[in-house]
């Protein structure tokens, strides 16, 4: 089966849930999935559902606290950087149908990852291989090189309103 690559972006909630989504229907198929997650290293629910599905799910994280209201520091430069050469090792080894790299485009935007390496990544990808990338503040160089761009947008969320993020929604 050829891969495509696949973007989920925009400021509304769901990108990481919609690329959960397909793991979930990938699982079922049989298929082999790789999900990193980077700039995350909080536990997160999915973490605990993924575990019951590790037979054809691996979920890595690639990150400390999530610094999106701050500056990354060199900590967080360092776990993205490693990450991205782990992962990368992943993807052209070949082995898992699907791999996820869940808030790339943030690391992207943060320049933790450069733009260049994820487009190199792109292009040296097995056939087989689906590339997912996820994050808000997608560059237009990866939306120009995938094959599906979903944007998420906020239209109205009770964040505006003081909800804090809740267990099992999302976090």
């Amino acid at each position: 089966m050829k891969g495509y690559i696949q973007v989920y972006t925009g400021n509304g909630k769901g990108k990481t849930t919609a690329a959960l989504g397909l793991a979930l229907r990938a699982a079922g198929a049989g298929l082999k999935v790789y999900f990193a997650q980077f700039i995350k290293g909080m536990d997160y629910s999915e973490l605990h559902s993924i575990k019951k599905l590790s037979e054809n799910i691996t979920l890595k994280q690639y990150g400390r606290e999530c610094f999106i209201y701050k500056e990354p520091d060199k900590a967080d430069v360092k776990e993205a950087r490693n990450g991205f050469e782990e992962v990368s090792k992943i993807v052209l080894e070949g082995k898992h149908e699907i791999v996820v790299l869940d808030e790339i485009n943030i690391a992207i935007y943060y320049k933790l990852i450069s733009v260049a390496e994820v487009l190199e990544l792109i292009d040296n990808k097995p056939e087989n291989v689906e590339l997912v990338l996820t994050g808000r503040n997608v560059d237009k160089k990866i939306i120009e090189r995938a094959d599906l761009v979903t944007e998420m947008k906020e239209i109205k969320h009770y964040y505006q309103n003081g909800i804090r993020a809740r267990k099992g929604i999302e976090s």
